[in-house]
């Protein structure tokens, strides 16, 4: 690339992030209270979410009529495999930005990079939906707007000026709106927010957050593509109370239907990661899916898209049982191969199919078999909730966004009750929702968040205290409690004659012998009074695991011991340091990213300095950290430095380091051959790996 465009792109991005600093600082001056300013930021971040929704939406049905309205129908099988070829070549271009999708990509922002969404990835995940769903790929809308307004969000943020805390909270909220201006589902839209991406956070911040912005989204939506619902039926009979057994079969019915659903897209996925796509070019199985597709669409244009339009045509009870179960079937198929192949889209929409499809057949056979006037219709409506709540793991938002999508109130009983019957079948045999067990399989463990990540990336050599109280259990109470006078707060851990650890003293075993001690002193030894069996922890065990262990054994201190010697203590670790090494640790990653866009402008050679004496650098990651775990590396035992970030420099619209990604340091991230960690230390520590 030119020099000159370099310099000059790189003059202007500085100018630009000079505009963004002092635009923050002038946001910093205002007289306004911090909950006013936060109600602003909310309902603003929900305007241009449900703007951004809009322009998806229109979009969809600009490419679809495109793909369609000009060509003669006999065509109609090769559009879907137009479209994938034409994603095929997107992921050429730029394979790290477009394996990065769905809401997995959501979840994984908020819980482990503080809300961080780089703008070419929401960028490029509009853009690669909206082909693929134009050209008539049967996968739904909502995993790719999430992103959109996730990522939209966590823009926002980051020119506001945000903090690492609140930008998750923005990221979230900008995801639970858009999708309350897809579905026209407000209170959906909000549940999503908490019970997906915020994996059950109801902390009352985000709540509030939650709602402005969703609010914002829907009413910003309902203006521009109107307020009729998307689901429209005539008035249906539940049946009477004596029915709701069916209805909770039906649910039990949904609920395995969903089991098998994710147990065949975990299979199809990987397939295609472990065999197809290592032996053949991705575009090959990309065009051959996206003809199949087209196919099917040929003989049965439900198939098609979206297909809200196909479930309406099955509320309407248009459409023959055979021909609603080829639907289902192809659905339930294809979904999967378009996604997993390579293609882009969500799995909500897919789910209200195969919902609709299992309640019709199942209203259907019950009315053919036993002879009862079932209403066909009621039992689609619920059959769309409990296997959108069963694959999705989101009952509450499953309810609400049925319940408004079609303003009905009138089913919500035994929609409530097939949700959760179905959403539990699939929690207590997965134990997880899909998208946690995708990032799962990708080494990700956050079903706890962001702290527990923190947790699991400090361990107990770096917090515990070489002093350890050793009694040992023959040893006489009147020397016990002189020893215990002289440390009053400590834990006395009695031993045998080998020096391995036998039970535990503390005050509480002491205080009641007290008033009795001149009649038990020559009597009783520290091992009668000592509580049997000692919790101990290993040097290697992460924070996260030590904390539980405080937890359940309701103790202040816990003996360390060696794995060759797990009886022999060798130190302490208290509760205190372990939480204040979480608290250490947590604002380092705040303070990161506050640092974040003065750091990007770092030269791979020079140091920014902090104070007298620390340092931070910039540092290519050298050829034996690349493929393994910052766990694996322990860079702060062997080195004495700390990772504040990784920097990665990937895809098509990267034209500068200011461009490139800002990664938290994670205990089980995976260092690249391409990264760049940014250290801070000592500058003797940093002088000492200067020819990494």
């Amino acid at each position: 690339m030119n020099p000159n465009f370099n310099k000059n792109f790189e003059l202007f991005l500085k100018k630009l992030t000079n505009l963004k600093l002092l635009f923050q600082k002038k946001l910093s001056f205002l007289p306004v209270p911090e909950y006013v300013l936060f109600s602003i930021y909310a309902i603003f971040t929900g305007a241009i979410v449900g703007l951004a929704a809009v322009l998806f939406h229109e979009s969809i049905i600009l490419v679809t009529e495109i793909s369609f309205d000009h060509i003669p129908e006999y065509l109609y099988f090769v559009v879907p495999a137009i479209g994938m070829l034409i994603l095929s070549f997107m992921t050429y271009l730029a394979p790290d930005t477009a394996k990065r999708k769905g809401v997995s990509e959501v979840i994984k922002a908020v819980a482990l990079r503080g809300g961080y969404i780089p703008f070419r990835t929401t960028f490029f995940h509009f853009i690669a939906p909206v082909l693929c769903i134009g050209t008539g790929n049967t996968v739904g809308p909502e995993g790719p707007v999430a992103q959109l307004g996730g990522g939209i969000s966590s823009k926002i943020g980051s020119i506001l000026g945000l903090s690492d805390a609140r930008r998750r909270v923005f990221t979230a909220a900008g995801a639970g709106a858009v999708i309350s201006a897809v579905f026209n589902s407000p209170l959906g839209g909000i549940f999503f927010a908490l019970e997906i991406v915020l994996l059950n956070d109801f902390q009352s911040p985000t709540f509030s957050a939650l709602v402005l912005a969703s609010v914002t989204a829907s009413a910003i939506s309902r203006i521009f593509l109107g307020n009729t619902p998307t689901f429209i039926f005539d008035e249906i009979s539940i049946g009477t109370y004596n029915h709701l057994y069916i209805y909770a079969i039906l649910g039990l019915a949904a609920g395995l239907a969903s089991l098998l659903f994710i147990r065949y897209s975990d299979t199809v996925e990987r397939i295609f990661k472990e065999k197809i796509l290592k032996k053949y070019p991705r575009w090959i199985p990309m065009v051959i899916i996206g003809l199949v597709m087209g196919t099917a669409g040929y003989f049965y244009k439900g198939i098609f898209g979206i297909g809200y339009e196909a479930i309406n045509n099955i509320l309407a009870g248009s459409e023959l049982w055979d021909t609603v179960l080829i639907l289902l079937l192809l659905k339930f198929i294809l979904v999967p191969l378009i996604l997993y192949s390579g293609g882009f889209g969500g799995l909500f929409a897919p789910s209200l199919f195969i919902g609709a499809g299992v309640g019709f057949l199942f209203a259907f056979g019950i009315n053919y078999l036993f002879g009862i006037n079932l209403d066909t219709t009621a039992y689609v409506l619920v059959g769309m909730g409990a296997v959108l709540g069963g694959v999705n793991s989101i009952p509450i938002s499953a309810i609400l966004i049925i319940f408004e999508m079609t303003k009905n109130y009138t089913f919500i009983l035994p929609l409530m009750l097939a949700v959760i019957i179905s959403t539990t079948i699939v929690q207590v045999i997965l134990k997880g929702s899909i998208h946690i067990k995708h990032l799962e399989r990708e080494g990700y463990k956050i079903s706890s968040g962001r702290e527990t990540n923190i947790l699991r990336s400090i361990f107990v050599e770096d917090v515990m205290r070489d002093d350890v109280f050793l009694v040992m259990e023959k040893t006489s109470i009147g020397k016990l409690i002189n020893k215990l006078l002289e440390q009053p707060h400590a834990t006395f851990y009695t031993v045998n004659e080998k020096g391995e650890l036998v039970g535990t003293i503390s005050e509480n075993e002491i205080r009641p012998i007290i008033t009795e001690y001149q009649h038990i002193r020559e009597t009783l030894i520290a091992g009668d009074i000592a509580k049997p069996g000692v919790t101990t922890v290993l040097k290697s065990d992460d924070l996260d695991y030590t904390l539980k262990l405080f937890g359940s054994s309701n103790v202040d201190q816990l003996p360390v011991v060696l794995r060759n010697a797990p009886l022999k203590a060798i130190g302490t670790v208290w509760r205190d340091d372990v939480i204040n090494a979480y608290n250490k640790e947590s604002f380092k990653h705040n303070l990161t990213d506050e640092l974040a866009e003065d750091l990007k402008r770092i030269e791979k050679t020079s140091l920014s300095k902090v104070s007298d004496g620390y340092s931070i650098v910039e540092k290519q990651a050298i050829p034996k950290f690349v493929g393994k775990t910052l766990v694996q590396l322990r860079i702060r035992n062997n080195y004495g430095l700390e990772v504040l970030m990784i920097k990665q420099n990937k895809g098509m619209f990267d034209y500068s380091v200011t461009e490139s990604e800002i990664i938290m340091p994670e205990p089980n991230y995976v260092i690249q051959s391409d990264d760049i960690l940014v250290l801070f230390g000592s500058d003797e520590k940093i002088e000492q790996i200067k020819n990494w």
